[in-house]
């Protein structure tokens, strides 16, 4: 005979895809009929409407089906009333205590830099936090580059996050990635024209009243210069380190050498440098042509005393895959980039945070 507690512990075992815990911890089992082999399961969403509703529950019905006894699931669904909505709020996010934040923070955060747009910044940004997804770690990525917002793009992250009680807002989640944009807030081709403390309040909000969860890496794509952002950036974070994105043009390095002064200045450290469009490699005889030219990162690299961690080639699959929100480390994972984007992911995780 199946027991209400059989299904109870077999529904703690269902973790909800954006919020990534037990939907029995979240309140979301609202109730259980047992009849014979037949089960009937109540849960509520947090919203009406919720894309991942579908997953949600089929997720149940196969948690419920390993039962010997099982021979049915219904599942029904419902929705949180505002009440539940502001408790699981309350339970998620306390008195806004931001695991970002927090003095005591463990979450390891590398902010993503450039000197100047059009190095690639963003690019580097989700694949190398695909990288670490794929290694098994649970990682965020923040876009705060509010004005050339393009993370939302890269990662196929379009819709609108869940807002719960007070304000706590749920990031997207994209194949177990924690996602934040302002693109995901406005339509892709709005502009945003904002003053600096303005500025200053949608980081703060996108630091402090996202319910990141029990995340281990964040990464933030910063946006290019050392300017509202990156300053909002350096005084919540302070114990964030810097990865500094280049290409090899001794112009751009220098550009970038400017972010690492700004870094030193504010006590945070660099952890190392990346230099997109190193070089093309010839599909033919397979030479390597340094199209942009080349030495910028290296020497960038000696003056400040940090590693180059990773030298990305010029590769066709990197634009088109951000522009079908398919980074190239989960899609083409052999290729000679996604073996740089896993080596600088690998030198993240051995660094001594």
């Amino acid at each position: 005979m199946i027991t209400r507690e059989q299904v109870m512990e077999r529904l703690a075992t269902v973790m909800d895809p954006e919020l990534h815990m037990p939907i029995t911890d979240l309140g979301m089992v609202e109730s259980v009929h047992v009849d014979g082999g037949n089960v009937r399961v109540g849960v509520k969403l947090t919203v009406a409407g919720c894309p991942l509703s579908a997953r949600i529950e089929q997720d149940v019905s196969q948690a419920l089906s390993v039962i010997p006894e099982v021979k049915d699931v219904g599942v029904d669904l419902g929705v949180m009333t505002p009440e539940e909505r502001e408790a699981l709020a309350t339970r998620l996010h306390p008195r806004r205590e931001s695991v970002i934040t927090a003095k005591d923070s463990k979450v390891h955060v590398v902010i993503c830099g450039s000197g100047k747009g059009g190095v690639g910044k963003s690019t580097v940004t989700v694949n190398v936090a695909a990288a670490l997804q794929s290694m098994g770690h649970a990682v965020g990525v923040l876009d705060a580059d509010v004005y050339g917002f393009s993370v939302s793009r890269m990662l196929a992250a379009r819709q609108q996050p869940v807002v719960l009680g007070d304000g706590v807002i749920v990031p997207v989640d994209v194949h177990d990635l924690r996602v934040m944009s302002m693109g995901m807030l406005v339509s892709e081709d709005t502009p945003v024209m904002w003053r600096g403390p303005m500025l200053h309040k949608l980081i703060d909000q996108f630091l402090n009243d996202v319910a990141w969860g029990n995340l281990e890496y964040l990464l933030i794509d910063a946006p290019p210069g050392t300017g509202d952002v990156a300053i909002s950036l350096s005084q919540e974070l302070p114990k964030a380190r810097v990865l500094l994105v280049t290409t090899p043009q001794e112009a751009a390095a220098r550009v970038a050498g400017r972010v690492a002064q700004m870094a030193g200045k504010v006590g945070q450290e660099v952890l190392g440098i990346i230099e997109n469009m190193s070089y093309f490699r010839c599909p033919d005889c397979g030479e390597a042509h340094a199209i942009f030219g080349s030495g910028g990162a290296k020497r960038l690299a000696r003056e400040l005393g940090v590693p180059l961690l990773g030298q990305v080639p010029i590769d066709p699959q990197l634009p088109s895959g951000g522009d079908l929100g398919e980074p190239v480390v989960w899609t083409e994972p052999e290729s000679e980039s996604a073996q740089v984007f896993r080596q600088v992911a690998k030198a993240i995780v051995e660094t001594n945070w």
